[in-house]
């Protein structure tokens, strides 16, 4: 078949090339003049014919070129630019209107505090009650939904403009508000909602947008733009977004988000320089750090622990969170009370940390009056606070770590702890929110605290070969930074991501060794933020394969696999159909040939089963049934045949092909024997018939069209027989007169019928793994596929089936379902010298001799 196709295909390519060679000859021998295509014909006449066929062939052009990735890549940076420019515009001015609000009451500290307190409960509930009214979808991070969305699971509503304008609008009052909460997230989420948005309206003008696949791809690129532009990072974004969302990755797609992401960060800094926030392009958070002599490698071991500890700190955050979250909803009364209060939440939470961070109460003691990119300017200082004092460039800035009553030490101690379950509680709160900053924020003071402990430690810095370099603390905050944030993101793209950020690489190698460090640690703990989140909305996706599943090559698909499945026989009744359909939910079930072989035919979808059913039991065919009951009546009492066409009858016959016809023994055309079954109803035929039976009923189940079979075989195959199909004229007269009784009795005979598939649509090739499939193997296919389910075969037999939801069992070690055969880690180790069991032996033996009774079908 392939060489035909080939072979065909080549010779519709030559002459298709010569076709056009003489059409340009005859072009060139008439003057070089083509003839105008059939649809300018209509524009050249009159005096403005030129310029009509100009525009027209102008618009034919530039559809043509809105169907490049090119164009729909710029689009999506330029919007995503310009979003997030106007958003921290936004997020900018609120927060200048709570500092001008508390500066003007300084005369009363009650109005100052009324005023801290509640203009950012304000935000937040006005935030929280828009999101839930307008689109509850843009709630959260969104990162954990994108995860899910490009594995190919549907999620409704969560990528439309509805949410778009909510997930903004939303995103913007929790920022200006002042909580700790990030906003890389949410962008994830609102540039794949833009990219998705842009797609619905350049398919307008070609189909290629409406492309299920290219749309993922498309996703794949607007994750890296969310990123991208949010730190203005285009390197780290497109990394990041790479880890936190996918799986398996298409290196096809690298070109569009470093291009995408690219193209918006650059707007992005544009924007800034336009508006006079910057003289030029250059990094957020610009760091001047020493590039001669950046650190000594003596304190490695001090990076290292800062990895280490980082790892331990972001595996306890996920834990928090989690647990908090878990809490809210367990207790029952706690939850009822929250669901009828639905904005009372977020407020309580807003009060208390607003509260606590007030600067002349106990925020004094955490720098409470910074903002998040004033904390990081002043972490990222590369002057040693402890022993040189404030810098006089950010006086007004670093005031707020010193106090007089304690240290710089107490300070960051104190900012530390209270961040951290702070950061952890407000990332429940129902709005639109993000962890990554905050986070950020909080590693970076952890690495600040070891800098400046280090510095009091050594405070002409480290000595070597009589020479000493003081001690940099502000590299031990970028250090910092990226080993919390790589921690609770399982990432180790934070480490770009701080360098775009402070346009440094001087501390290239402290940083990777501990965002690696950090890594290591969190990831034998806890899983990751989006992870988590995923367990705690039970969202369809499968989780990763830690590093401490050493039996993930030993457990094996039989162990996990459930066994009592239902499914569906070629023989079977509508009765049994309605069982199926009563006893399971599942959206596909398996066709297998008969009870006892179990060999699997392939797979129908439950809307194709509920299809079949509803019309075997469907109103037209009982008033079909009604006028053939009326009709043989009519025919019981007439004396001959001419008095019945009196009557009105009309005849209309036609002569169809019966796929379930007996075919008659003296010609055969054999089948595979493993798809050779009778339905019960023709049990009654003879063997050689059954068997020729069966596989003209799996070729009308699996073949598009029945004319590209051979002649002969179709003629000798089938039989043909005549069908009557009768109507009344007298419709309207007839009517279903059936009584409850009577409808019951005939469903009940309709439902003992055996069932035509003719009509269904029959996937003749579901995803198949065999018993010995590895647990490695099973998650790297179901992964990299994007599958939900997969049959398991033993020689072409039915045996089980695997789904998400025993595959994540198995990953998490909790193997508790029913159905589900349980087996300990190290039981499926086999005899590596035996290739296969005895039983398996036998059934490939006994497959072997029914293929020695009947020939091979032709092709």
């Amino acid at each position: 078949m392939y060489g035909r196709y080939t072979q065909d295909l080549g010779t519709f390519a030559k002459d298709e090339a010569a076709r056009l060679r003489l059409q340009q000859e005859r072009w060139d021998g008439g003057g070089g003049r083509p003839r105008r295509p059939s649809e300018l014909l209509e524009y050249s006449q009159g005096r403005c014919a030129p310029c009509r066929v100009c525009a027209v062939q102008c618009q034919q052009f530039l559809i043509s070129k809105v169907g490049e990735d090119w164009i729909f890549l710029i689009l999506l940076g330029l919007v995503m630019a310009l979003v997030s420019w106007a958003m921290d515009f936004a997020i900018a001015t609120c927060l200048q209107a709570q500092k001008w609000m508390y500066g003007g009451l300084d005369t009363n500290v009650l109005l100052q505090y009324l005023a801290w307190v509640t203009y950012p409960t304000v935000l937040i509930t006005f935030s929280a009650g828009f999101t839930q009214i307008l689109a509850p979808q843009a709630v959260g991070s969104g990162i954990p939904e994108m995860k899910t969305i490009l594995r190919g699971v549907v999620l409704k509503e969560y990528l439309t403009f509805k949410t778009f304008v909510a997930k903004v609008i939303g995103l913007t009052c929790a920022l200006g508000s002042g909580m700790p909460l990030g906003k890389e997230g949410p962008f994830v989420h609102i540039a794949s909602m833009c990219a998705a948005l842009i797609s619905r309206f350049l398919s307008l003008f070609g189909g290629i947008y409406e492309n299920e696949a290219r749309n993922i791809e498309m996703l794949a690129a607007a994750c890296a733009v969310g990123v991208g532009c949010c730190f203005a990072a285009p390197i780290g974004g497109v990394l990041f977004s790479i880890e936190v969302t996918s799986t398996f990755f298409a290196v096809r797609n690298y070109w569009r988000g470093f291009f995408a992401a690219t193209f918006s960060a650059f707007i992005f800094r544009v924007l800034a320089v336009w508006n006079k926030d910057e003289e030029t392009i250059t990094a957020l958070f610009k760091t001047r750090f020493r590039l001669d002599y950046p650190f000594d490698l003596q304190e490695l071991p001090a990076f290292a622990v800062i990895g280490i500890a980082s790892g331990f700190g972001g595996a306890l955050f996920v834990y928090l969170n989690r647990k908090i979250v878990q809490f809210m909803r367990r207790q029952k009364t706690i939850n009822r009370f929250l669901m009828k209060k639905r904005l009372l939440f977020p407020a309580l939470v807003t009060l208390v940390i607003s509260t606590l961070t007030f600067p002349p109460g106990f925020g004094q003691f955490m720098a409470g009056q910074l903002t998040q990119k004033d904390t990081l300017v002043t972490l990222f200082d590369n002057q040693t606070w402890a022993k040189q004092g404030l810098s006089e460039e950010y006086m007004g800035i670093l005031e707020a770590w010193h106090h007089p009553r304690s240290n710089v030490f107490v300070t960051l101690i104190v900012f530390i702890l209270m961040k951290f379950w702070m950061s952890a509680l407000a990332t429940t709160i129902p709005v639109p929110c993000g962890a990554f900053m905050p986070v950020f924020v909080i590693g970076a003071a952890f690495g600040r605290l070891v800098g400046e402990s280090m510095a009091a430690w050594f405070p002409d810095g480290i000595h070597t070969d009589s020479t000493a370099h003081r001690i940099v603390p502000g590299g031990y905050a970028v250090v910092g930074a990226a080993a919390l944030s790589g921690a609770v993101t399982h990432t180790v793209s934070t480490a770009v991501i701080v360098f775009e950020l402070t346009g440094q690489i001087s501390h290239i190698l402290p940083v990777m060794i501990a965002v690696i460090l950090a890594n290591t640690v969190a990831q034998s703990l806890q899983p990751s933020l989006y992870d988590s989140i995923i367990r705690i909305k039970k969202l369809p996706y499968l989780p990763e394969l830690g590093w401490g599943h050493h039996e993930k090559y030993n457990v094996r698909v039989e162990d996990i696999m459930v066994r009592d499945i239902r499914y569906v026989t070629l023989n079977c009744k509508y009765r049994d159909l309605q069982h199926v359909l009563q006893s399971t939910k599942m959206k596909s079930l398996a066709l297998v040939e008969s009870a006892e072989s179990m060999i699997l035919l392939g797979s129908i979808e439950r809307t194709q089963v509920v299809a079949l059913l509803s019309h075997q039991l469907s109103p037209e065919r009982r008033l079909q049934a009604l006028r053939e009951k009326a009709l043989s009546g009519q025919e019981g009492t007439a004396e001959d045949g001419h008095r019945l066409s009196d009557t009105g009858v009309r005849f209309q016959i036609s002569t169809d092909a019966s796929s379930f016809a007996p075919a008659r023994g003296g010609s055969r055309k054999p089948l595979k024997p493993a798809l050779k079954r009778v339905p019960s109803g023709l049990a009654e035929s003879t063997q050689a018939g059954t068997t020729e039976h069966s596989g003209i009923a799996l070729k009308s189940l699996f073949c598009a069209n029945a004319s590209s079979e051979p002649a002969e075989a179709q003629g000798t195959a089938q039989r043909k027989t005549k069908h009557v199909r009768i109507s009344i004229s007298e419709d309207a007269d007839l009517g279903d007169k059936m009584t409850p009784s009577e409808v019951l009795e005939w469903e009940e005979q309709q439902l003992d019928q055996p069932v035509d598939f003719s009509n269904a649509k029959i996937d003749p090739a579901p995803f198949q793994l065999v018993e010995h499939t590895s647990l490695h193997k099973t998650h790297t296919v179901f992964s990299l596929l994007g599958l939900d389910h997969a049959y398991v075969t033993s020689i072409g037999r039915l045996v089980g089936m695997v789904s998400l939801k025993e595959l994540r069992k198995a990953i998490e070690g909790s193997l508790t379902a029913k159905g589900v055969k349980v087996r300990p880690p190290l039981a499926s180790f086999r005899d590596s010298t035996t290739s296969a069991s005895e039983p398996d032996t036998t059934d490939i033996r006994q497959l072997w001799d029914r293929h020695q009774h009947h020939a091979m079908p032709r092709e």
